[in-house]
């Protein structure tokens, strides 16, 4: 767990516990706290949550983890659940994480539930925007929800060429396409999961910096700074929403054209079981007359007028070879052999 102070968008110094960020913080306009922790437990997130009167129930998503993309507003405190993505190319497996953001008036708590996300990384480079920055706690959760959705495109890429790669197996007619082609549909929808919440999440964060001052409600945490402050963080909002939709629409149709291979390729091995069920057939077809004569002279029973003939036997044969040839042009002729 780490945790800086900031005043005016500037670093401030540090804070060893929440217990003493938040004394460093009451009298103060202008500062804030930003807590960080890495899959907490659970003593850790109660100090939080006493210091800085978390609500209970966002306090137990926090804990149980598990949960969809959302934000939601809890009097003072406004809630959030980011959901960021890796793949895996050797196993060719999308790895999503979980990080909640509670951002206050004074404060935002950034909780990760994932290797995917280095705040550590995140933080030097937001600390070099103080404009930004001093837009308070809002600002922080917009960084980390830009990181977010920064992340999902080298995801996006990666499964696009997998695809792509699926696509010419299926019509090379390799092995084990089927398996592969529902692996990957299901990681897609994986990803989907992660993605398509946060274009509400994004709406309802730019709706939020839109609404003006005196319409706000008393709840949740209010940006800081004039009007033409504000615009600037909306603008780089709606640059990170523009993106958002961007990859969303790259996933629905890497879902789309999965569906589509997942269907051409039915259609390949069914006509595949076709061609083979027609070389059975044929050849079922020209052996079935051939039989039928053997059994014909082949019964155990006495002979009559004709069987005593020198060449009844190679008249058989040969009729036997005519009328095999004669079925064996005729598949051939029609694409059955």
């Amino acid at each position: 767990m780490w945790i800086r102070l900031y005043r005016d968008g500037r670093p401030d110094g540090t804070a060893a516990t929440p217990a003493r960020a938040r004394e460093a913080l009451s009298g103060h306009t202008g500062r804030m706290a930003w807590i960080a922790l890495a899959d907490p437990a659970r003593d850790q997130l109660a100090e939080l949550a006493r210091v800085f009167r978390l609500p209970p129930l966002a306090l137990e998503d926090a804990v149980v983890a598990h949960q969809r993309p959302k934000a939601e507003l809890y009097r003072d405190v406004l809630f959030a659940v980011l959901r960021p993505a890796g793949y895996d190319e050797d196993a060719e497996a999308v790895r999503v994480g979980e990080v909640h953001v509670f951002a206050g008036e004074d404060f935002v708590i950034t909780i990760t539930h994932t290797d995917r996300l280095d705040l550590s990384a995140l933080r030097p480079r937001l600390e070099k925007e103080p404009r930004l920055l001093a837009r308070g706690p809002l600002a922080v959760l917009y960084a980390v929800l830009d990181h977010v959705v920064d992340a999902y495109a080298p995801v996006v890429a990666a499964l696009q060429e997998d695809v792509d790669e699926l696509e010419n197996e299926v019509f090379s007619g390799a092995r084990g396409t089927s398996q592969r082609t529902y692996r990957l549909a299901r990681e897609v929808i994986l990803l989907q999961r992660a993605v398509d919440p946060l274009g509400r999440v994004l709406e309802e964060f730019m709706a939020r910096l839109r609404e003006p001052a005196e319409q706000r409600g008393p709840g949740g945490p209010r940006p800081r700074g004039d009007r033409g402050e504000l615009e600037h963080l909306y603008g780089h909002l709606r640059d990170t929403a523009d993106h958002e939709a961007a990859v969303r629409e790259r996933v629905d149709a890497l879902a789309q054209l999965l569906q589509n291979i997942m269907s051409v390729n039915g259609t390949l091995v069914a006509q595949a079981q076709n061609e083979a069920m027609k070389k059975v057939s044929s050849w079922g077809g020209i052996l079935v007359v051939p039989t039928l004569i053997a059994s014909v002279y082949g019964m155990n029973i006495p002979p009559s007028t004709g069987f005593g003939w020198t060449f009844s036997w190679p008249l058989a044969l040969l009729l036997m070879g005519l009328s095999s040839l004669c079925l064996y042009l005729v598949f051939r002729r029609n694409g059955w052999l």
